[in-house]
Order: structure tokens, then C-alpha cells, then sequence
């Protein structure tokens, strides 16, 4: 089995839960550089283009082609009340028109990959029409690869099913709270040879800083998942285990799962999530932390 891929995702240097400046958020990008990362993952969505823009300022003067970079369709930007604002779009005009804005944007000349983005609501229009519009663009070879990304597992099935995918990004579905893709999902993408990216490893951010600001979600922690990380971190605790490593290193024990996607917004994070990675965890706590879970 190949090495698993690690990347970063961008939404957080684009101001995910608060501002990040233009200088912090480049030497953030340059650490995960020096780090080896030679993958980034980036979305209209995120910052409504901020993280297209800095991540592409970023790589014009790095080698194309030893960089692999993922965006997104599904979500245009418009001028509205204030700014740019989100418009949701997964026809197949709007998957060209996402395509060329998010090159003009990054200032690149190609994707490697394109996630369908978050189609929870709109399964008709984007297995009816982005999809297809997605699988020309593969076949005219302007993308390698084409996927769905999204925060559940139960669509993320039914693509592998009932369409020709390379992969999918499963996001906070995956993790030492929340294995709900284990079930389907995994074994489906398996099965057919589609790859698999974990992304939301921190459950929107409630495994790296349980704290009192915490997130799970996106949302404020519920009281029920706040009992279940103080569980896994105690877990972690008795065999000297930080609870970010076990986070970060949980997706990556599954056959099925060939990249990992980590957010940071901060050189310091970035460094923190490499020395996760490596950080020595014994089979007693994997064990124990799978009895957690089993008890959920």
C-alpha cells in the first residue's frame, strides 16, 4: 500500500472562526511547504475566495508540477450586499463557470482535482448535472481526477454507487468521535477503487483545543460530545498520548484511506500537526479508544 498522501486544507487560513492577515497566512503556507506537504486542498467557499487568491499567490513561484492542488464547484461568488456572496449552482454551466473563476482566481493553469461541494440539498442537479459536466471535463483531460466532497457519509455512498468517481473527501465523518463512515462509506470506496480523503480529522476543531472556545461542527460543543472528548482525552492521557496525535493518526489506520487533509492557521499549527503525525501511539490505546467508541 502506497503511503498515504498528507495535505493542507485552506478554509482556515481564509478566516475560518476568526481573521487571519495576509502575512500570517503565507508563512503558514511556507511552513507546510517545508514541512514536505506538496498537497493543498482550497474552495470557493472558503473566505468566499480568499483562500483561492492567497494559496495561488502562494505557488506562482513554485514548480506546478510537483504540486497537486483540489478545488471545488457548487458554490459561485457574487456581488452582493456587502461583498462577494455565495450562490449556490451545481448546473453544468455553473461547473464551467466555477472552473474558470477559481483559475483566475489562483492564477493557475489546471486542477487536479474537482469536489462537487456540499450537495446535501440538491442531489438532482448535482448528480444530474454536475457530475456529468465534471466526467467531460476528466475526459477532455482539463482535470485528472473528480470527486464529491461533503460533510456526511450517506451521499458520499450513494455517488460511489451510482457514479464513476476517483474519489470522495469525507469531512468530520471519520474520526475518533464520529466513525459514521466506517459502515458504508469505506467499504463501498474499497470495493470500487474509489479514493478516499479524510478531512475534518478535529471535528471542526473540539480534538486539537477541547477549550472552553471549541468547536464540533462548526457549532459550539453539545454538552454529549463534550463528555465523549473528555473520555478520549483522558484515554490519551494515562498512556501519554497527546489527543491531537491520536486525532491526526485515527483516518490514517484504515485501509481505505489514501489522503489526509489538515487545516492550520498558523505556522505553529502547521508544525504542531507534523509532529502529531510522528508522535509514537501504542496498540493498548488504539484498543481502548475503540471500546470508546463501541460504547457509543
Amino acid at each position: 500500500m502506497a503511503e498515504p498522501i498528507v495535505g493542507l486544507g485552506t478554509a482556515a487560513i481564509a478566516g475560518l472562526y476568526e481573521d487571519v492577515g495576509e502575512t500570517t497566512a503565507r508563512a503558514t503556507l511556507e511552513a507546510a511547504w517545508a514541512t514536505g506537504i506538496r498537497y493543498f486542498d482550497t474552495a470557493p467557499h472558503y473566505g468566499a475566495g480568499i483562500a483561492e487568491r492567497r494559496l495561488g499567490a502562494f505557488l506562482r513561484d513554485k514548480p506546478r508540477d510537483e504540486v497537486v492542488v483540489s478545488s471545488k464547484v457548487g458554490r459561485l461568488l457574487r456581488p452582493g450586499d456587502g461583498g462577494l456572496v455565495r450562490v449556490r449552482d451545481y448546473s453544468a454551466d455553473g461547473v464551467y463557470a466555477s472552473l474558470a473563476e477559481s483559475l483566475a482566481r489562483t492564477g493557475l493553469d489546471r486542477f487536479d482535482t474537482l469536489f462537487i461541494h456540499d450537495p446535501d440539498d440538491h442531489w438532482e442537479d448535482a448528480v444530474g448535472a454536475a457530475y456529468p459536466a465534471l466526467a467531460r471535463l476528466r475526459a477532455e483531460g482539463a482535470v485528472r481526477r473528480i470527486g464529491v466532497g461533503m460533510n456526511q457519509a450517506g451521499m458520499l455512498t450513494r455517488f460511489v454507487a451510482e457514479t464513476d468517481l476517483d474519489c470522495v473527501l469525507v469531512a468530520g465523518r471519520y474520526t475518533l468521535l464520529d466513525r459514521t463512515a466506517a459502515a458504508e462509506l469505506l467499504p463501498s470506496c474499497a470495493a470500487r477503487g474509489v479514493e478516499v480523503v479524510a478531512g475534518g480529522v478535529f471535528n471542526s476543531g473540539v480534538l486539537a483545543d477541547p477549550g472552553p472556545g471549541a468547536h464540533f461542527d462548526y457549532r459550539p460543543v453539545p454538552p454529549d460530545v463534550r463528555a465523549k472528548v473528555d473520555a478520549l482525552a483522558a484515554a490519551c492521557a494515562r498512556h501519554g498520548v497527546p489527543l491531537p496525535a491520536a486525532a491526526v493518526q485515527f483516518p490514517l489506520r484504515h485501509k481505505a484511506i489514501t489522503t489526509l487533509v489538515i487545516g492550520a492557521r498558523t505556522p505553529d499549527e502547521v508544525e504542531q500537526n507534523a509532529a502529531h503525525l510522528t508522535t509514537p501511539i501504542p496498540a493498548a490505546l488504539w484498543s481502548e479508544l475503540a471500546d470508546l467508541a463501541a460504547g457509543w
